[in-house]
């Protein structure tokens, strides 16, 4: 369940980026506000939940992806400080939303193809830190006045089959997804 949380923020701010691009005038200051608000609640969960998690799970060797996420987050949550202290009529507005996109599919790449496999083979209870994760998003997504969170929780939730309680233990990924 978390990875597959993690993956659907990833989608969605692809979209958003995408719908950035695609659009014009306010539309676009509203949408890179939208991508800001996004991220930061994804940041944040990660931060709190995920790379803790990961650090204690993986091996030495794997302990530097998480390193490198935290730094990257730094990069992006730089930026989003950039974005949200800048008007829409700001001359390097539109640029700093595109590198903004283009670090985050850089991090998102990383973090799909070689953090998350990574975790699916430990023994990281992957269902118990989903339901986790979806909580806090949930709670942040409220304080930040999201009208809507970017994942239904109450479904990622109630998609968990209560019979797997002992949560994914990496022998079955897809549960995760």
């Amino acid at each position: 369940m978390a990875i597959r949380l993690l993956k659907q923020d990833h989608q969605e701010v692809s979209q958003l980026v995408e719908r950035f691009e695609n659009a014009s005038g306010a539309q676009k200051s509203e949408i890179a506000q939208r991508i800001c608000r996004a991220l930061t609640v994804h940041a944040q969960i990660e931060e709190e939940l995920l790379y803790p998690a990961a650090r204690r799970a993986l091996e030495e060797d794997d302990k530097e992806l998480v390193a490198e996420a935290t730094v990257e987050h730094a990069s992006v949550k730089d930026l989003i400080g950039q974005i949200e202290g800048a008007a829409g009529s700001d001359e390097l507005y539109d640029a700093k939303v595109k590198v903004l996109g283009e670090y985050v599919k850089h991090h998102v790449k990383e973090e799909e193809s070689e953090l998350f496999p990574k975790l699916q083979k430990t023994q990281l209870d992957l269902d118990a830190l989903g339901e986790q994760l979806a909580a806090r998003k949930s709670q942040l997504a409220s304080e930040l006045g999201m009208e809507e969170p970017a994942n239904d929780e109450s479904d990622l939730a109630s998609n968990l089959n209560p019979s797997r309680s002992g949560g994914n233990r990496g022998s079955r990924p897809s549960a995760s997804r």
